[in-house]
């Protein structure tokens, strides 16, 4: 079954598909209408949107409804819990008005955790003025995140994501800054920040002219402790034509180029949750233009259940990065918000997947790290399971801290094989963890803040 639509040999255009007209797509036709229903319902909640490229040259539409690059952009049923569900269901069932279940829709997001790892609470940066930069995210000394307000979509969105709320139309729930001046201003006054990292959305929804002027307000500064520029994209997966023949792709690669002369180390985060993303000509002519600026391309993805919990899978997919001149980087656990419950993968099984994986591949690919949460006290690492005063635990360490200090210090947790999260895990042969006290001053000493004003 194939629904060719587009010229791919040529120089394609976009086509972004929504709920205002994904059912026009034949392959969607094809589902009936109670599929149709179940995806309408989802999206109403959950984000929603794919393209052409995603629908035409990644889906395998024999494969349905179990092809992972499906599961991975259009709405499954399962993504909403059943109360969830039936909530929304029966708003359209009942043709209440839009506004009606915008509110409905919105009741329903704020239980699903909008803003995980604190955030909104504990991340969000002061100038040495006292001005609140909400466009930004300082969590790790080193490094702080920079959510231009052109970036705040995505050329297709993945049906996991844990920036979600950007997505839905709630404005108090969006990180988002206008201009760079006030970027570089905070990178000065914290010296201990080596890394700005780019993200969104996708910082390359950006046209290059626009990209570049906040490139460039950072590198006309000459900020002697900045040494890396990240951007954290999925292009390279849902459009890599963004690289290859957009109007301004060769002027992206330019800015690339700029940042790499300026003997900035430029670093393209590269999203990739399945091998089936690595295999179009289109993607690894991208990556080859990428490298060729002197960018180095990492990748990172969750294990996702429904989409990529098999370790045969993982090891073929570094190996395959690895092969493009790609460096693997993370494999990350689904973050405790949105559809977590649909995506999580059981602590212990995560790890058994990574470690199977990793067993598997040749050293070059193992520069990649975990299975890691990025939790509220940092990025904690599942090492393994362990037999202790005969006690089975699992064994953890920080990658990441809000305390450098915590970082590579071993902690134990109670054996549990149905934990998906930090917070479900209880401490083993200690009442607490060693860093619960530390974490409870941390966040009495950062009260939580009213939002910004949209």
């Amino acid at each position: 079954m194939t629904y060719q639509e587009t010229i791919w040999d040529d120089t394609p255009s976009l086509k972004s598909y929504t709920l205002s007209n994904f059912r026009t797509l034949p392959q969607i036709q094809t589902l009936g209408e109670e599929a149709q229903f179940e995806m309408e319902v989802v999206g109403n909640v959950l984000p929603f949107k794919a393209n052409n490229y995603v629908v035409e040259q990644l889906i395998d539409w024999n494969n349905i409804p179990n092809d992972p690059m499906f599961v991975l952009t259009f709405p499954q049923k399962g993504m909403l819990k059943p109360e969830h569900y039936e909530k929304m269901a029966t708003a359209l069932k009942n043709n209440l008005d839009k506004k009606e279940i915008a509110s409905i829709a919105n009741e329903i997001r704020l239980q699903l955790n909008p803003h995980p790892a604190g955030q909104m609470e504990l991340n969000v940066p002061t100038l040495k003025d006292g001005t609140k930069l909400y466009g930004m995210q300082h969590k790790y000394k080193e490094t702080c995140l920079f959510f231009p307000s052109q970036s705040q979509t995505c050329h297709a969105y993945c049906s996991f994501c844990f920036r979600w709320p950007q997505f839905v139309g709630m404005d108090e729930m969006k990180f988002a800054m206008q201009e760079g001046e006030q970027l570089v201003q905070y990178v000065r006054e914290h010296p201990e920040i080596s890394d700005v990292l780019f993200t969104g959305g996708d910082p390359m929804i950006m046209k290059a002219k626009i990209f570049s002027k906040y490139v460039d307000v950072l590198l006309d500064a000459k900020l002697p402790n900045l040494k890396t520029i990240r951007i954290g994209t999925k292009a390279l997966s849902y459009w890599p034509y963004k690289f290859l023949t957009d109007s301004d792709s060769q002027e992206m690669l330019d800015v690339f180029r700029k940042i790499v002369d300026s003997e900035i180390h430029l670093a393209i985060m590269g999203h990739f949750n399945h091998l089936n993303e690595l295999s179009t000509d289109a993607v690894k002519n991208a990556i080859k233009q990428i490298r060729s600026t002197g960018a180095i391309i990492r990748t990172q993805s969750p294990l996702l259940a429904h989409i990529n919990d098999d370790a045969e899978m993982w090891a073929k997919m570094w190996t395959k990065q690895v092969q493009l001149g790609c460096i693997p980087y993370y494999m990350f656990v689904v973050r405790d918000t949105g559809a977590q419950h649909y995506f999580g993968v059981p602590l212990v099984e995560a790890y058994q997947i990574f470690k199977k994986a990793y067993s598997s591949v040749s050293g070059l690919a193992r520069t990649v790290r975990g299975p890691s949460m990025s939790a509220t006290p940092g990025k904690v690492h599942v090492i393994g399971t362990a037999d202790l005063h005969d006690q089975k635990v699992i064994v953890l360490r920080f990658l990441q801290g809000r305390n450098p200090d915590w970082v590579q210090i071993p902690f134990f947790a109670k054996y549990d094989e149905h934990a998906i999260w930090l917070d479900d895990l209880k401490p083993a042969l200690t009442e607490k963890f060693f860093f619960d006290e530390e974490m409870k001053n941390f966040k009495k000493s950062n009260p939580i803040d009213d939002y910004p004003e949209s």
